[in-house]
């Protein structure tokens, strides 16, 4: 799958013509994913990892789900283990596990449909995940230096500055500030309000006051400008007066982190590992950084307390009784 924040490679339509094909149970399936209220992305990502199957099975002149066994799913496993991308790496075993989902759930949804009589894939087993830290996490002060590298004395400049503060200041995620409408800000409470995030769940958190005061100089000076009607309410939009997609709004922030010069790499996610980690360094509960964040398990968002280091390390110099002890100063050489 191409790195986040890349655009997927248009894909042809599947091929129909047969009932019994690959492809014409999998246009049925996505209609069911689509029907049962599952997301744009996660249909999209389905479709996507089952194309890449069905081209392997193609390649071995199998076009018909019914022909699977386990040991050719077992097969197509070691395949994408031994895969290697065009840079000459191999798969990380999150994308292994993304493809082996979605065919699981394909199979599964043939079984209960009775398009098949067994599920070859029941009792795959799938890739221990790997739990992996945020690469990089930004301190205070490089945050301030990413924020003042924006230059704010033309219209794009505001806009930038009050995209990146919004992120900085709520931590939500890029799809998130995207989808962001007028009446979802209520500068009176200092909230805004998160419509149809991850797992299509509604979530309201509070938003800043600096951030509130950049959003409101965009709307004020720059967004009137921009509008291109009939205005849909978008609360961000581009010069053209469009939209954002995700891969542009991720170039600008990107963008503003390599600007800054603090030898640290990473877009929109950036920000949300930050605000998450600097939280919990400022002694918030960890149950209180899981609803800002929107994590569904809390599990997913204690990642967050390996990251700050900051907290550990002060318990540590006041706990260890070898974390303080003065240095001796090295012995001058005797003058000759």
């Amino acid at each position: 799958m191409p790195k986040k924040g890349h655009k997927k490679p248009r894909l042809p339509p599947w091929d129909v013509s047969d009932p019994q094909s690959m492809g014409a149970f999998a246009v049925q399936f996505f209609e069911y994913l689509e029907v049962k209220g599952f997301s744009k992305v996660t249909v999209e990502n389905r479709n996507y990892y089952l194309r890449g199957f069905a081209n392997w099975c193609r390649e071995r002149n199998i076009t018909s789900p019914r022909e699977l066994t386990r040991p050719i799913l077992e097969r197509y496993q070691r395949f994408l283990y031994h895969h290697r991308k065009r840079n000459g790496e191999p798969m990380s075993f999150r994308c292994q596990h993304s493809h082996l989902v979605a065919i699981r759930a394909f199979f599964k949804w043939l079984t209960k449909n009775n398009h098949i009589l067994s599920n070859p894939a029941a009792d795959i087993e799938l890739p221990k995940l790997e739990k992996r830290l945020p690469r990089h996490v930004l301190t205070i002060s490089e945050v301030e230096q990413v924020l003042n590298s924006v230059n704010v004395k033309n219209p794009v400049g505001i806009r930038d500055r009050a995209i990146l503060e919004t992120f900085y200041s709520t931590g939500m995620r890029r799809k998130e500030l995207l989808n962001l409408r007028l009446f979802d800000l209520d500068t009176d409470r200092g909230t805004v309000m998160i419509r149809q995030g991850k797992g299509s769940k509604d979530r309201m958190i509070p938003i800043g006051e600096r951030a509130l005061a950049w959003i409101q100089k965009y709307l004020d000076e720059v967004r009137p400008k921009y509008i291109v009607e009939p205005d849909r309410g978008t609360l961000f939009l581009t010069v053209e007066g469009d939209i954002f997609n995700c891969q542009r709004v991720s170039q600008i922030a990107r963008k503003y982190v390599i600007a800054s010069g603090i030898g640290k790499t990473g877009s929109c996610h950036l920000f949300r590992h930050t605000m998450a980690t600097l939280m919990l360094e400022g002694g918030a509960d960890i149950r209180f950084i899981q609803q800002m964040l929107g994590h569904v398990k809390l599990q997913t968002t204690e990642i967050y307390t390996q990251v700050s280091i900051r907290k550990l390390k002060q318990i540590h110099e006041n706990t260890h009784p070898g974390a303080n002890l003065e240095r001796k100063p090295k012995p001058e050489d005797d003058e000759e």
